[in-house]
């Protein structure tokens, strides 16, 4: 048998007469020692590549053989065939220029295609008058794109709205999946998959919803992953929280008071003493209060975003005398400095 390398000979056997040939003997086929297996090597085949049916337990006695496209024997799905004692190969008329029949039976066919995918049939002519067939099969897949997400909105309002994220493009016999902040898709009754996995609905989404979104593309030859596109979820603002949380006080002291209010963006905060505005900050400073700074202090947070407010309202009280000495240390000072007058 010949070498893949081994030089073609100018002269061959007209393919009709191995053709007439392997017809007449498939009335006569006894069994063989060794079954006739394809091979492909590659099973499954990135597009552009090349794929190899080689032939396994090929007799030694040879008269020829035959290639045909597809899972039975059909002269007008030939691909090629040779006699091997002229080692000359004739080209059939499903040969497409990219197969390459090599002298020891094998297949090899060059920048395969996805309308390559299939089986391929080897018919063996044996000198022994013995006729075997072989049918071996690939699967061709394009080599993957980056992958990239669209989404109908990327700013959802927490507990309103839902999102819907689309893995494009659509590719078929391609496996899609989803990460969420470089982790697989948590379980949960909002999240959907549709359209083959390549649609992620988020019902009514939630703050801890935010985060990192990417889709991965995978066939058996190859795999991609998206760029990231971030979920920012509008939320709040949640009911406020004023600090410190002493709301007892005596005149002279300083009152300062601070808001905070969880929100996405951040709140916008406004004072009210006793139902009066005061001021548009987080923080609320009086210095030097007296009895009549008491009465309600009342936050208000609001979200532009989400055009939601929320208020919280504590209650101040001003009593008792400023900080100061006592009445009994006043009055032993004063009997010092007169004793000190007297003395002079």
């Amino acid at each position: 048998m010949g070498s893949p390398s081994a030089p073609l000979h100018r002269w061959c056997i007209p393919w009709q007469t191995l053709l007439l040939t392997a017809s007449l003997l498939t009335f006569w086929n006894p069994p063989t020692t060794a079954q006739l297996t394809i091979e492909s090597r590659p099973f499954n085949v990135a597009e552009g590549k090349e794929v190899l049916l080689l032939a396994h337990n090929v007799s030694q006695n040879l008269f020829g053989y035959i290639w045909y496209k597809g899972e039975r024997v059909d002269a007008s799905r030939r691909i090629g065939s040779c006699v091997i004692r002229t080692q000359q190969i004739t080209p059939g008329p499903a040969h497409s220029g990219r197969e390459t029949i090599d002298f020891n039976a094998s297949l090899l066919i060059h920048n395969v295609t996805q309308s390559d995918t299939g089986s391929y049939t080897l018919q063996v002519i044996k000198e022994d008058l013995v006729n075997e067939e072989a049918t071996g099969q690939f699967r061709v897949y394009p080599e993957l794109p980056k992958p990239y997400i669209t989404s109908n909105n990327s700013n959802p309002v927490e507990d309103k709205d839902a999102v819907d994220f689309t893995c494009e493009p659509d590719i078929h016999s391609t496996t899609y999946l989803w990460w969420v902040n470089d982790q697989s898709l948590p379980v949960s009754p909002r999240l959907q998959l549709s359209n083959g996995n390549r649609t992620l609905t988020l019902l009514s989404v939630k703050r801890n919803d935010a985060g990192a979104y990417e889709c991965e593309i995978q066939n058996p030859v190859s795999a991609n992953l998206s760029d990231p596109v971030i979920l920012n979820v509008l939320y709040g603002p949640d009911v406020p929280t004023i600090s410190p949380s002493n709301s007892n006080y005596r005149p002279g002291e300083n009152l300062n008071l601070s808001c905070h209010a969880a929100s996405n963006p951040t709140a916008q905060y406004s004072w009210f003493v006793n139902g009066t505005f005061q001021q548009s900050t987080q923080e609320l400073f009086i210095p030097n209060i007296t009895v009549n700074n008491s009465g309600s202090y009342m936050c208000q947070a609001y979200n532009s975003a989400t055009g939601l407010n929320r208020t919280t309202v504590m209650m101040i009280t001003v009593s008792g005398s400023a900080p100061g000495l006592s009445a009994v240390a006043t009055v032993g000072i004063m009997i010092g400095v007169l004793a000190r007058v007297a003395l002079i």
